[in-house]
């Protein structure tokens, strides 16, 4: 009998079935909250019932805190200032690391809030959390009278305000373990009481649209254990506190395995210098497993630099350094600090259909599916969009479509023979359909080709002119055939043209390396998602604060 559960065959390509569980500390009263530092490398965890915060790293276990405000739920935000969960006070909490302490959250339309639980911070900066009301129960937190009548879900938006309630008052009996998927477009909450895991679709604004049920079920009368904490892995399936361990879902809400752990499970994390750690804060301890997955990169994930201090003498894309830094992926990256005008850019999202980079695709056997997976170009391309249309930056979906038996497509290259072999990307069929998280949405730009290069018998100039767009970001697969090719061209016609590496993908990272850091150097401007969303950031910024000088002044400037 194996260690760990497997309620279908793929639940082994995320975890070995006998990876041991590891204990590494114990003697707690109840664990909860884990978080990894990227920079520090150490983990730390809390304890409710014991008042006190602990941290974990080779040397062993300390505290680190004591009294902690019976603290449960913990992140880090984008610059690592930790966020904690109060029960004691009621509150979030952001703490610095000089030892600054800032009340993000505290009441709702006057009235405390409940006990803040689970927290999670989006990409735009923006904080979202639960308020159940376990910190208002004696030992997990302070008994007292509760002054909201329901548990309701929050949102802080970027730069801070007044939270946002995000859904139905009556929704939730105890909102608890919250976590986005992949692409940040989806959020999952699960209920303890109810014994279930909810998905909301996120809106432009921010705000929550209407949920439904993704898992239900999820207790037993034999073994401990109900949905508390919850993570979502690089791939999009949900781990999920659960009886006997921990459960894993597929993002279609499919159970496939369980991890089985000694103790009931409070929450989870990955951390390690790979990311491939799963720490799980038990009843009276700390564990540890390894896994073959890691975790949804969240924006903290990063930071192993610390916080970015950033010139305002940023550089403008055509005077961007090339080759200042290597990404883990061996790609060679522009130096950061350069500023992109929203008004001149258009971002390009390029063959990201079903036969691309899907399995079951037409062309999964080349490897594209995988090394699509490794880079998490699906989620990097669906971040960058979202950024890109949150400034007003057009979005152009650029789709490879044929008709059924590709009339018109010259055979004179293996790739063109290749496609009509395989009868793939033909109008109407599953293959030819943009893959989930980047369907084309509401003001988004649609153009087909039946070419590699985006600009071969298109209408993708006429739309950037129509724009006034000459700064073109290119994003999608393959990096060393379409992605290359709509790059040459589009500085063969004047464009500044960027390549955010990470947004790409081909069929394994061989032939990515060798596309970015040869072939593309000279033609554009490779980097990543995040130098191109600060980039972007930098110059709405600097003509922000050149608006506000020119009002000042009475438009004497």
């Amino acid at each position: 009998m194996t260690t760990h559960v497997a309620v279908r065959p793929a639940f082994a390509d995320l975890v070995d079935l006998w990876a041991p569980v590891r204990q590494l500390g114990t003697g707690f009263e109840f664990c909860e909250g884990p978080v990894w530092h990227p920079r520090d490398q150490h983990l730390l965890f809390s304890d409710m019932p014991g008042d006190v915060r602990r941290r974990w790293d080779k040397a062993g276990v300390r505290e680190v805190r004591r009294p902690a405000n019976k603290c449960n739920g913990m992140t880090y935000d984008a610059d690592l200032n930790l966020i904690v969960c109060e029960h004691a006070t009621s509150s979030l909490i952001r703490e610095r690391p000089d030892g600054r302490r800032e009340v993000l959250a505290s009441h709702f339309e006057g009235q405390e809030l409940n006990s803040p639980n689970d927290v999670v911070v989006k990409s735009d900066g923006s904080i979202y959390f639960s308020d159940p009301w376990y910190g208002r129960m004696p030992v997990f937190g302070v008994e007292r009278p509760r002054q909201l009548g329901f548990q309701g879900v929050y949102r802080i938006p970027p730069g801070g305000g007044e939270p946002q309630l995000l859904v139905d008052r009556y929704l939730f009996d105890q909102p608890n373990g919250l976590c986005f998927c992949p692409t940040e477009d989806r959020l999952f909450v699960n209920d303890t009481v109810q014994h279930n895991i909810r998905v909301f679709p996120i809106l432009p604004d921010g705000r929550l649209g209407p949920g439904r049920i993704f898992a239900s079920g999820i207790v037993s009368a034999s073994e401990p254990g109900v949905p508390d904490g919850m993570k979502c892995d690089a791939q999009g399936h949900l781990w999920v506190c659960g009886p006997g361990g921990v459960w894993v879902y597929t993002i279609k809400g499919e159970l496939i395995g369980k991890l089985r752990v000694p103790e009931l499970v409070g929450n989870l994390s990955w951390g390690g210098p790979d990311w491939r750690t799963l720490f799980l804060t038990a009843t009276h301890s700390l564990y540890a497993v390894e896994t073959k997955v890691g975790p949804r990169m969240e924006p903290y994930m990063k930071a192993t630099g610390g916080p970015s201090g950033r010139s305002s003498q940023a550089e403008p894309v055509s005077g961007v350094k090339p080759a200042a830094t290597v990404a883990a992926s061996g790609a060679k990256k522009a130096a950061a600090g350069y500023r992109l005008d929203p008004a001149r850019c258009a971002l390009i999202i390029q063959d990201m259909q079903n036969d691309v980079v899907m399995e079951g695709g037409a062309f999964a056997s080349s490897g594209s599916p995988e090394h699509c997976k490794q880079q998490n170009a699906i989620g990097n391309a669906a971040r960058l969009a979202q950024a890109a249309r949150a400034r007003g930056i057009p979005v152009i979906h650029v789709w490879f479509v044929v008709e059924p038996g590709a009339p018109g497509v010259t055979m004179n290259a293996p790739l063109f023979e290749g496609l009509a072999d395989a009868k793939a990307l033909v109008r109407g069929t599953w293959g030819c359909a943009p893959v989930p998280g980047l369907e084309a949405q509401a003001g988004d730009h649609v153009v087909e080709k039946c070419r590699m290069s985006a600009w071969e018998g298109t209408r993708l100039e006429t739309v950037l002119k129509s724009l006034g767009r000459d700064v073109v970001i290119v994003t999608g697969a393959w990096t060393n055939m379409s992605i290359e090719h709509t790059a040459r061209s589009g500085a063969d016609k004047g464009y500044f043209m960027l390549v955010p590496e990470d947004a790409c993908s081909t069929m394994n990272a061989e032939w990515h390396a060798a596309s970015v850091n040869y072939a593309l150097q000279n033609v554009c401007v490779v980097t990543d998602v995040d130098a191109v969303t600060i980039a972007r950031r930098a110059e709405t910024a600097a003509a922000a604060a050149w608006a506000r000088a020119d009002r000042a002044s009475g438009g004497r400037g």
